[in-house]
C-alpha cells in the first residue's frame, strides 16, 4: 500500500487518548500518527479511511474537513466483546486536482480490498462511491451496491461526476461490472418519476423511506451488496444536522445503526463507506456522535459474522422446494447457523454470474413461494443474467 497518499490523524484527537478509559475503543485501535508512522496491516480486517475531498459534493461544501470530530467520538466509546483488529489509516487530504484525490482512493481501497482488510471510508461527497466501485476492477468480479440515500443521484449522461450524479457513471462508463445496484430509503419527492421508472426498468431494488423502516425487509440487500454507501443526509435532520442537504424526514438514528449492523454482519461486504458529513453545520456534534456509533455497529456486524454465505457444504442448509403450476421449481436453502434465507437461481448464462447463483432472501418469499407468488427479487435477478 502506498502510505504516501496518507497524513496522520489529528494530533490533539492522538494526544487526547490519554484521558481516555483503557478500556475506550482508542486505546484497541491502531493509530497513524504523526510520532508512529502508519499502522502494520498484519492479521487486521477493518481499516477506517478518511477522506478529505469535497469539491465535488453538490451544495454541500465542507463535507470533507474536521474529520477529527468523528475520531474523538468513536475512540471514547467502548468496544463490545470482539476479536477484530482494527486501524486508523488517516486521511487521504485534496490532491491538487479531485482526480488527483480520487486515485488516492482508488489505491489505498484496492491495496485494503487485496489483503481482504475492510475498508469504512468517512468524509467526503458520495461521489466518492464511484472511486471505491471502480476499486474493484482489478478484482474482475461483478458488483452489488447498496446505497442508503434520500436521493438516487442518477444525474445525465452529460453531467461531470458529482455526488448527486454518480450513479449514471458507474452504471453506463465501461468497465461495466456493476451487477446490481439498490436503494434504500428514497423519498419520492426527491426523484423524478423518470429517475424511478428507469430503475425499475434496470431492475434495480429501490426502497422507499416507508417501507424501508421495516428492517427486516431490507436486510437481504446488504447481504447480498459488495459496497455500501450511506449519505447521511438519509438521516432526518433533526437526528443528524451536518448536511446542507438533509431533510425533515429520514431515518432515525437507531435505525441507520442497525442498518450499518446489517452491512457489518453480512459476509459479502466488503467496503463501507459513510459521507457527506459536513462538520460547520453539526449541532454540539451530534452528527459525529452518530456517525461514530454507526461505525461501532458496522464492526460489531463484522466482528460476529456466521460465514454462511456463499453457499459452501449443503449440510449447513436446510434445502426447500417449492413446485409451481406453470414454472421451474424454486429452490430455498436456510442456514443452520443464521436462520437466513437464500434462494437458488438455478439457469446462469453467463460465467461471471455464478457468485450470484445464491440470492439473500427473507422467509416471507419462501412463504410467497408457497402461494404460487414467484419473489420479485428472483426474476429482477433472472432477467439480468438473461
Amino acid at each position: 500500500m502506498n502510505s504516501d497518499f496518507l497524513t496522520p490523524v489529528n494530533e490533539k484527537v492522538v494526544e487526547n487518548l490519554a484521558l481516555l478509559n483503557l478500556a475506550s475503543l482508542g486505546q484497541h485501535i491502531q493509530i497513524h500518527s504523526k510520532d508512529n508512522g502508519v499502522p502494520d496491516l498484519t492479521n487486521v480486517q477493518v481499516a477506517i479511511l478518511g477522506v478529505q475531498e469535497d469539491r465535488n459534493s453538490e451544495n454541500n461544501f465542507g463535507c470533507g474537513e474536521n474529520l477529527h470530530f468523528i475520531r474523538e467520538k468513536l475512540y471514547a466509546l467502548f468496544p463490545g466483546n470482539w476479536h477484530t483488529n482494527i486501524v486508523d489509516l488517516g486521511n487521504i487530504i485534496k490532491g491538487n486536482e479531485v482526480s488527483d484525490t480520487y486515485f488516492a482512493v482508488s489505491e489505498i481501497i484496492t491495496s485494503l480490498l487485496k489483503e481482504n482488510i475492510i475498508p469504512i471510508i468517512i468524509g467526503g461527497g458520495q461521489d466518492i462511491t464511484y472511486v471505491n466501485y471502480r476499486a474493484y476492477d482489478s478484482l474482475e468480479q461483478t458488483v452489488n451496491i447498496t446505497a442508503v440515500d434520500s436521493r438516487f443521484d442518477l444525474g445525465s449522461l452529460e453531467d461531470a461526476l458529482t455526488s448527486q450524479s454518480y450513479l449514471s457513471k458507474i452504471i453506463m462508463q465501461s468497465p461495466n461490472n456493476l451487477f446490481n445496484y439498490s436503494n434504500i430509503g428514497y423519498q419520492t419527492y426527491l426523484n423524478s418519476q423518470e429517475e424511478i421508472t428507469l430503475l425499475d426498468t434496470l431492475f434495480f431494488d429501490a426502497y422507499r423511506l416507508g417501507s424501508a423502516k421495516e428492517l427486516e425487509t431490507i436486510e437481504p440487500a446488504f447481504r447480498n451488496a459488495d459496497i455500501v454507501s450511506v449519505d447521511i443526509g438519509a438521516v432526518r435532520q433533526s437526528e443528524a444536522p451536518a448536511n446542507n442537504n438533509a431533510s425533515p424526514n429520514g431515518f432515525y438514528g437507531e435505525e441507520i445503526c442497525a442498518i450499518s449492523r446489517y452491512a457489518g454482519i453480512s459476509d459479502k461486504v466488503t467496503s463501507f463507506g459513510i459521507y457527506e458529513y459536513n462538520a460547520s453545520l453539526d449541532s454540539n456534534h451530534q452528527t459525529a456522535h452518530l456517525i461514530a456509533q454507526m461505525i461501532w455497529y458496522f464492526i460489531e456486524g463484522v466482528n460476529f459474522r456466521v460465514k454462511d454465505y456463499p453457499f459452501s457444504g449443503k449440510e449447513n442448509y436446510q434445502k426447500f422446494t417449492v413446485l409451481l403450476e406453470d414454472d421451474d421449481p424454486l429452490n430455498f436453502y436456510k442456514s443452520n447457523k443464521s436462520g437466513r434465507w437464500w434462494l437458488e437461481i438455478n439457469i446462469l448464462s453467463d460465467n461471471k454470474y455464478k457468485r450470484h447463483a445464491l440470492i439473500p432472501c427473507t422467509y416471507k418469499d419462501y412463504k410467497d413461494a408457497t402461494k404460487q407468488i414467484i419473489p420479485e427479487r428472483w426474476y429482477k435477478a433472472m432477467k439480468k443474467m438473461m
